[in-house]
């Protein structure tokens, strides 16, 4: 007699979970956050929209899992000793990522989201902001050890300047992100918490007004 094996469910399910996230990625690209919809990523993926909800409780938690590996890239602080550099070189790869027309969008949209929504903030603390402060930290204390920086210092607030302008930037968007804000940002805030930076921060060039004639 022939034992036929038995499909495992479970390689199966994760088939049906690639071919989501692709299909989310691509929609997102073609159309854009607000127009996608769970119906639209379960044609595209020919699954079922049960089989999303299966996984996933809103096109937000979902857009959340397809874009976490490409964000977890970023928690990582380069040390090169040198804390002014690392810092910029952190900064501006999350200022290029956030100014993908495609993850720009759809990430702001998930902050604006997790205001309404108390599971959707957990996640975004838990997996997203909540490693990156942690690095941030880790990196800080480095400098701090290193003698680059203040040892009294309180972190946090520290992290709060340093990152500030850019959410500033990003989510209100009153203005461009941009590495040249980010170097400033970055010089600006180790001037004032008693920061030794290795390089000098760049120097702005002054236009003197021209006496009235």
């Amino acid at each position: 007699m022939i034992h036929r094996r038995r499909p495992d469910p479970n390689r199966r399910s994760a088939r049906a979970q690639t071919a989501i996230l692709k299909a989310t990625r691509e929609l997102i690209g073609e159309i854009g956050y607000d127009k996608m919809s769970i119906e639209g990523i379960a044609a595209a993926a020919g699954v079922g929209k049960q089989t999303i909800y299966r996984w996933w409780p809103s096109k937000a938690a979902l857009v959340l899992d397809m874009w976490s590996p490409e964000v977890q890239q970023q928690l990582t602080f380069p040390n090169t000793g040198d804390l002014a550099a690392d810092l910029k070189t952190q900064i501006i790869s999350v200022i290029d990522l956030s100014n993908d027309p495609a993850f720009g969008p759809s990430f702001r949209a998930l902050v604006a989201e997790a205001q309404h929504d108390e599971a959707l903030a957990s996640q975004l603390v838990e997996r997203i902001f909540g490693p990156r402060i942690a690095a941030a930290k880790e990196r800080l204390r480095a400098g701090q050890t290193e003698g680059q920086l203040a040892a009294d210092i309180d972190l946090d607030l520290a992290i709060d300047l340093f990152y500030g302008g850019f959410y500033h930037r990003y989510l209100l968007r009153v203005a461009p992100l941009t590495h040249e804000h980010a170097e400033a940002v970055v010089d600006a805030v180790l001037a004032g918490i008693g920061g030794v930076p290795l390089t000098p921060p760049k120097r702005r060039r002054l236009v003197r007004a021209r006496p009235a004639t």
